[in-house]
């Protein structure tokens, strides 16, 4: 019975293959006559869309390090948002109850 199902499933996916492969024909196609309308201006709005891309690659961002005092405010901050949070429920009953 797998077998019929493996057959199966390689069909489909063989149609959406083609067909996936179809559509991507198709928008090449428009991108294509598209840029060929704009003619010259393409090659430097890409320049001006790849520059930003490849300035952003994951990796090449400088770490970012807070200072002592900086840390101290985060956390005396969030100390304070769950003894509110505590206070808040310590009233109610829990689900378990």
């Amino acid at each position: 019975m797998p077998i019929a199902k493996t057959a199966q499933n390689t069909s489909i996916l063989e149609y959406a293959l083609h067909h996936l492969e179809k559509e991507a024909a198709e928008i090449q196609g428009k991108i294509d006559h598209i840029r060929h309308q704009l003619g010259q201006k393409v090659a430097s709005v890409a320049a001006a869309v790849a520059a930003p891309l490849a300035a952003a690659a994951p990796g090449t961002r400088k770490k970012r390090t807070l200072s002592a005092a900086a840390r101290k405010r985060i956390a005396a901050a969030q100390k304070k948002r769950w003894a509110e949070h505590r206070k808040a429920t310590s009233g109610k009953p829990s689900k378990s109850e």
